[in-house]
């Protein structure tokens, strides 16, 4: 970026601040109340240009977010052994070829997709506090996406537009968990847990007595 000549000093300003509270804060000011704080002495493509040109010159390059950026982070805490990871991506690829998946936000793709692999995995709890925690979801909240999921990989092996994602995770040095069967579906692991802590509950009551 060259010199700036003194009229587009405020335009650098305002696309700067843009720029930061986007990287910031949970909810960053829209380009057109920055044109409202500069008098309307821009307008909304100008900020935007300014804006692309600071990115530019600080080398930051942008992406479209999907669910693989979340998920190093939520298997991290799902058991990372080389079979739960291999089945967790095993089912976010699934998410991407399906188009009932695109339904879903990325987060939550990638949330289901940890989910259902523990039910397929049978890992008790299917979901955990420390997951509800670092993914921002409830198990319910994941039902509808890894109802989806499940239903995918129901059909993985027999319709040939998913026989690639299946032969891949067929292959031993990733674990062949496409060939694996389900312990227990996503619901029946929330049913049961559901029954677990009503029980506690009902014993911790019965003890206070």
């Amino acid at each position: 970026m060259g010199p700036l000549p003194r009229r587009e000093l405020q335009l650098l300003g305002v696309s700067a601040l843009l720029v930061a509270s986007k990287y910031e804060e949970i909810w960053p000011p829209q380009v057109n109340d920055l044109v409202y704080v500069t008098g309307y002495t821009y307008d909304e493509k100008q900020i935007l240009v300014m804006e692309k040109t600071i990115l530019g010159n600080l080398e930051w390059y942008l992406t479209v977010p999907t669910q693989f950026m979340f998920l190093a982070r939520f298997i991290k805490y799902a058991g990372p052994d080389r079979v739960m990871e291999n089945m967790v991506h095993f089912f976010a690829e699934l998410g991407l070829i399906d188009y009932d998946a695109l339904n879903f936000s990325p987060s939550l793709l990638a949330a289901s997709a940890v989910f259902t692999a523990r039910c397929f995995l049978n890992e008790t709890p299917a979901w955990t506090d420390t997951l509800k925690f670092h993914t921002g979801y409830s198990g319910h909240h994941l039902m509808e996406c890894s109802e989806v999921l499940v239903i995918t990989h129901s059909r993985v092996g027999e319709e040939g537009k998913l026989r690639a994602v299946f032969n891949k995770y067929s292959e031993l040095e990733r674990c062949v968990v496409a060939l694996l069967s389900p312990a227990k579906s996503p619901l029946s692991a929330l049913f049961e847990e559901s029954i677990d802590r009503i029980r506690q509950t009902l014993c911790n009551v019965l003890g206070s007595l």
